[in-house]
């Protein structure tokens, strides 16, 4: 659907959010956040396709998102390698002849004191989290037609410091937001595809489960809401970013931080 077809569009608010009839690609949707996010794309109407290197995690959650009556395609798939970013937007279009929304969710993260981070562990850090999503990005953006939509998953921590050591990871989630507002600036006008972020704060997953209570008491500290998100209001986020309801939203970062990123 064009902009124009956005701007005239004179049935029900809610529909604008519907995805009926998309077709969405997510990274990293082996477990998390990412299995969360296809789960609730398959709820609007989309189907899925589902990315991860573990083809044992993505068999797990294919079968949750066909219980929304909605197809499912599990595609094994390494971001950090651009082939199998190729190989994954090729499958997508070959199995349902579209591909209208990415999310490149895929994402690892370290912690490690500046002075001592092992120069390999840095660059596996970027390697999947900044350049897998620029090569997932690449390859989706080759087939996407106009009316597509790219929801990068960023962090809070790309936008203000964190409590622990954290030097890869936010340089990683912050050239994510610098990488979300280039590509939009090529592809929104001259190729339709609207291209956006998200920046969560810390959502009740299992990660969040192991760390310290004390760790976590100070991360929150800054939080306005005080408290961390649910997986369901991050899932909202992203299906606003990836829907109609978007329509004249691109190159932005939403910050899903509960006012973390607004002290």
């Amino acid at each position: 659907m064009t902009s124009t077809d956005t701007a005239h569009d004179t049935g029900s608010i809610l529909d604008l959010f519907r995805l009926d009839g998309s077709v969405a690609v997510v990274t990293g949707a082996g477990s998390g956040l990412g299995a969360g996010f296809a789960r609730a794309l398959a709820e609007a109407g989309a189907d899925v396709v589902i990315a991860a290197r573990r083809r044992e995690k993505l068999d797990a959650v294919g079968p949750t998102i066909e219980a929304t009556g909605r197809r499912c395609l599990i595609v094994p798939t390494d971001v950090t390698d651009p082939e199998q970013c190729d190989a994954l937007a090729r499958a997508t279009v070959a199995e349902f002849g579209r591909l209208d929304i990415l999310i490149n969710n895929a994402g690892v993260t370290h912690s490690a004191p500046a002075t001592r981070e092992r120069p390999e562990d840095f660059r596996s850090v970027l390697d999947v989290n900044l350049l897998g999503a620029y090569w997932a990005a690449q390859a989706c953006g080759r087939v996407m037609k106009p009316g597509s939509s790219i929801v990068n998953i960023a962090s809070m921590l790309g936008l203000v410091k964190s409590v622990l050591p954290q030097a890869a990871y936010a340089a990683s989630k912050a050239g994510l937001v610098g990488l979300t507002r280039d590509l939009s600036h090529q592809w929104s006008q001259r190729k339709g595809i609207r291209v956006n972020a998200i920046a969560p704060g810390f959502v009740e997953t299992d990660l969040i489960a192991e760390m310290s209570s004390d760790t976590l008491e100070e991360f929150l500290r800054g939080c306005s809401l005080g408290r961390t998100a649910t997986q369901r209001e991050i899932d909202a986020a992203v299906v606003f970013l990836a829907s109609r309801a978007s329509g004249y939203i691109t190159g932005s970062t939403l910050a899903v931080d509960g006012g973390t990123s607004g002290h």
